[in-house]
């Protein structure tokens, strides 16, 4: 009976669709990491921290000890993801205490512990740590892991744009301490100085320090533009590499439409399947029927 349970709680805590209680729990989880982090930023206020600090700090022990028995019970209930003969019970829970979904629920935890032993450790540090749990959400929301999948697919392309963007900085900043040293040697009297001011430019189109020099306010001016330039390409291998990723997802999905339409006839446990994977891939039902009609359609052609 607790193998039972032990099952059944890792399903709705892995977010599986047959369970309504996945919703739930999702939702409430959700809820929790956003009212946190918004009290976070607003104890961060003197003003409001002066006038709340009791109900901050009553709102963070609940939320701690909510986070620490979500911890408890993934960490337990994983024990009941892989049978003995796969490698038993701690597979699983190493599997998800060492991914980074696990260490950020850990992580999620830890500001309020260190406080408990360390009470003199400085509160900024602290609040960054509380801030991180709204990590958490990438949990049930792709897009975060999507874009790294996306920029790592296009790596190649992104190694060439970082090559252009430091041949860029670097004569930039060359020319400018060329230009600039000698009448403001405080700003670009080195080249380490200027490629400070270089990056800056490239990156915000807004250096913070003026040319004085004609030299020096014609390199600005071209600096400026292979700034916009890089910005272009940038956003251009972003917004590509993002889409082909969606694109990919939407493929996959499909393939496994196709492959269940084969031999036509669909299981309860290949309906669970779909089910799991659009949930997954996080696609509406409008996607999925159609891709489930032209699935359809191709299998009725090759029948």
């Amino acid at each position: 009976m607790t193998s039972g349970f032990k099952h059944t709680l890792m399903e709705i805590m892995d977010g599986s669709p047959k369970h309504a209680a996945s919703r739930w729990v999702e939702l409430v989880i959700t809820i929790v990491v956003l009212v946190n982090c918004s009290a976070v930023i607003l104890d961060s206020v003197p003003e409001i921290h002066a006038q709340y600090k009791d109900f901050f700090h009553e709102l963070e022990f609940w939320s701690v000890m909510f986070f620490t028995t979500e911890y408890i019970a993934r960490v337990w209930s994983l024990g009941a993801k892989y049978a003995a003969s796969e490698g038993g019970s701690w597979k699983g829970r190493r599997q998800y205490i060492f991914s980074p979904f696990g260490l950020v629920d850990f992580f999620a935890t830890m500001p309020y512990y260190l406080h408990i032993f360390f009470p003199y450790l400085d509160l900024r540090i602290l609040r960054v740590l509380r801030l991180l749990r709204i990590l958490k959400l990438s949990k049930y929301n792709t897009a975060l892991q999507d874009l790294f999948q996306a920029v790592y697919s296009e790596r190649q392309a992104f190694g060439s744009a970082v090559f252009l963007l430091t041949i860029a900085t670097v004569v930039s900043a060359s020319l400018m301490h060329f230009a600039e040293g000698h009448e403001q040697p405080e700003f670009f009297g080195t080249i380490p100085h200027s490629i400070y001011w270089a990056i800056i430019t490239i990156t915000s189109g807004y250096g913070n320090v003026e040319p004085v020099t004609k030299a020096g306010e014609t390199i600005a001016l071209i600096t400026g533009f292979l700034g916009v330039c890089m910005a272009a390409i940038m956003t251009g291998i972003v917004a590509s590499a993002f889409s082909n990723q969606v694109a990919r997802k939407k493929a996959a999905f499909e393939a496994q439409l196709r492959e269940i339409f084969s031999d036509g006839v669909v299981s309860d446990e290949e309906k669970e399947t779909l089910k799991r994977l659009q949930a997954h891939y996080r696609l509406t039902d409008v996607q999925v029927e159609a891709m489930l009609q032209r699935a359809q359609n191709k299998s009725a052609i090759k029948g």
